[in-house]
């Protein structure tokens, strides 16, 4: 009796697998680049577009998105918003992009010129509201048409072809591509770091110093994997010179230097090493915590360094000495968004919560800050509760470092 039942069991399922598989369905997003106008014509191509009910994106209120057309319905109660009903069977988006992004003082945080663009793919394509039918799941891929004379494209994302790039993010249902683009007269290098095909890319001509970002990125790669239990696949690093604005702005899978920031700057710490920590991490801060994920940067940028032996403990005490005396006027940390003086006082904090867990751990589980940044990775986001949290549970005990009015 058993054994028919074991038989009706394997019967029973081997019917109802096919029933639990996703439906996968083509998402083709192909991107034209149109120098002249300074826009990008970008169309989403859904091969059965019965199994989505509809795409609500949110477009902003800059009006960066124009000239809409559909197969099927598109909807705009408001410029923010623009609702796609896709058509039965192969089903097509079509809209243009307005690409060069002022980021004031005559600076831009993505630009097109007659020989290249460096844009993030989250503006190419906005973030939408997803409704599909059940067990559906889209399978996405890019494809760049680039203007005559453009040599290459570069994203953070796998090329599986001339010009195409496979999208796939597991935490998303809506793949998009997100994350810096680089195309058009372009040079690059390339290396393999740890499980990590690292690329280096930017526009010919523009002072990127490639070979530099490579060789120190090498040298404390290995520090940052002991720190971070993860191995993306592929990562991005992409810049330009003026006009371009002089920072850093980091992606999950990549991230923008401008060409004339210093690896390393006077003050001993690391843009270079501070955007890296971002796309290592995902850290977010929540509920005026800012200051969690930038001092966590700031701290890894200085002490990465320092663990790889490039740091020696003479300057790391005048790196200290200049952080002090930067955020001497700071009297919180608790800000939406932190600025210069609250980062430095952050990694003040962070060092001395850094000494505190070491010794409270010392005799038993021998634990670091470490600990306490692999805990925040598997948040979302992060609270200055949570992080209180998290640090007196690797310390099994209360903080005295943490008891502080900077926090409150």
């Amino acid at each position: 009796m058993s054994i028919h039942r074991s038989l009706l069991s394997v019967l029973l399922l081997s019917l109802s697998a096919p029933l639990w598989a996703a439906k996968k369905v083509d998402l083709d997003y192909q991107v034209r680049f149109l120098p002249e106008s300074d826009q990008a014509e970008v169309s989403l191509t859904l091969e059965q577009g019965e199994q989505v009910i509809s795409l609500d994106f949110d477009l902003g209120d800059k009006g960066y998105y124009s000239d809409f057309s559909a197969d099927g319905q598109w909807t705009q109660d408001s410029p923010e918003r623009g609702l796609w009903q896709p058509a039965t069977g192969k089903a097509t988006l079509t809209y243009r992009v307005r690409v060069s992004h002022p980021r004031g003082d005559q600076r831009f945080d993505a630009r097109m010129t007659e020989d290249w663009v460096l844009i993030r793919g989250d503006d190419l394509v906005p973030s939408a509201k997803l409704r599909q039918e059940d067990k559906t799941e889209l399978v996405s891929r890019l494809l760049f048409e680039l203007p005559k004379g453009w040599r290459g494209v570069e994203t953070g994302w796998p090329r599986i072809g001339k010009n195409k790039f496979r999208i796939d993010n597991p935490l998303r249902k809506f793949d998009r591509p997100t994350g810096w683009i680089v195309a058009g007269k372009i040079g690059t290098r390339r290396a393999k770091l740890g499980e990590t095909d690292v690329t280096i890319a930017a526009p010919v001509g523009e002072g990127m110093r490639r070979m530099d970002v490579l060789t120190l990125l090498t040298f404390v790669w290995p520090e940052a994997q002991a720190v971070f239990p993860r191995d993306p696949a592929k990562l991005l690093i992409v810049g330009a010179g003026d006009p371009m604005w002089r920072g850093g702005l980091s992606a999950p899978n990549s991230y923008y230097m401008h060409a004339d920031r210093p690896l390393v700057s006077e003050n001993g710490t690391s843009s270079l090493v501070h955007e890296l920590v971002h796309v290592f991490s995902h850290i977010q801060g929540t509920d005026k915590s800012d200051w969690i994920s930038e001092g966590l940067a700031e701290y890894y940028a200085i002490e990465l360094m320092r663990r790889a032996g490039g740091m020696s403990e003479d300057r790391y005490q005048k790196v200290r000495e200049q952080l002090i005396k930067w955020s001497r006027p700071v009297k919180s940390l608790r800000s939406a968004h932190s600025s210069g003086p609250i980062t430095a006082r952050a990694v003040l904090l962070m060092q001395e919560l850094d000494r505190e867990i070491r010794q409270a751990t010392k005799d038993s589980q021998a634990r670091s800050l470490d600990d306490v940044t692999r805990g925040l990775m598997r948040l979302d986001r992060v609270s200055t509760k949570d992080f209180i949290e998290i640090t007196e549970n690797v310390m099994a005990g209360r903080s005295k470092v943490l008891d502080t009015r900077l926090l409150r």
